[in-house]
């Protein structure tokens, strides 16, 4: 794919890209996909799917007690629990006001640590990564921020996230679909969205603006971008999905640079 050389042209010192389609193959890659970057908070995908696996073994459910009072699973996947940014300190009531929050995706692998009695990174390590064959990918900290993969072993999460082999098709469904409409708030670099649309661990594009996809990115779009200046999205109407990995932080070189490169890799599949 001619539109993933655009990435040569970012400012950033290292940049890796590739786009899945739904059925798994591999449209186009470039750069040292088989390098590994810092995800920062493209982690929460991986986490809210290990979320998906305890659910289906049974060991947790959405709808029971988890994080600040009143609040559930649901809740802290969709960012709702009414938890801080980064403190474990409740701000509001769940379900009440989209607050974005890593302190509740620490909560999250807590509980789910506690539920299956295997620490969280082990716990993700046996659902997730290692059925997909992620060898290069690992958790080392924080379940919000500190997962550590490739472009490599992201395609293989993203074509997973397209044709569901170890979930449910209907629980990927759920995932990709709106937790609690109509809730604004903050989407971290691009300001207050209203509504700022969520599933379950994942952000749903919707009608957000300004936003790091692309103009052309469909409604439907889900996925995350970390501060560490990488992104994974998935767009269905599209039926492929892209992952981008790089080593600087982000800030206005990745506002300015993403959503046209988006634009042509869409445009490229379209042709």
């Amino acid at each position: 794919m001619q539109s993933l050389a655009m990435i040569e042209n970012w400012p950033v010192p290292t940049a890796a890209a590739a786009v899945v389609r739904a059925d798994g193959t591999v449209a186009g890659s470039r750069g040292p996909t088989d390098r590994r970057f810092p995800l920062a908070s493209v982690t929460k995908p991986l986490v809210a799917y290990a979320a998906l696996v305890a659910y289906e073994e049974g060991a947790i459910e959405f709808d029971e007690p988890a994080g600040p009072e009143g609040a559930t699973v649901r809740h802290l996947l969709a960012h709702t629990s009414g938890l801080a940014f980064d403190e474990h300190r409740a701000m509001a009531a769940p379900a009440t006001r989209r607050i974005y929050s890593n302190a509740g995706f620490e909560a999250l692998g807590d509980h789910i640590a506690k539920a299956t009695e295997i620490p969280f990174a082990e716990y993700l390590h046996q659902a997730v990564l290692e059925p997909l064959g992620m060898t290069s990918t690992t958790l080392e900290g924080s379940p919000a921020k500190d997962g550590v993969s490739t472009v490599d072993d992201l395609v293989r999460f993203a074509a997973e996230v397209q044709a569901p082999r170890l979930l449910d098709p209907r629980t990927v469904l759920a995932a990709m679909s709106v937790v609690h409409p109509g809730l604004s708030g903050i989407l971290p670099g691009y300001g207050h969205q209203k509504p700022n649309d969520w599933g379950l661990g994942f952000e749903i594009r919707d009608s957000k603006s300004p936003h790091w996809t692309g103009a052309s990115s469909s409604p439907r779009t889900f996925g995350h971008f970390g501060q560490s200046g990488t992104f994974l999205w998935i767009d269905p109407d599209a039926q492929a999905a892209c992952v981008a990995l790089t080593d600087r932080a982000f800030g206005p070189w990745a506002i300015e640079a993403w959503p046209p490169f988006t634009d042509a890799v869409l445009a490229e599949l379209r042709r």
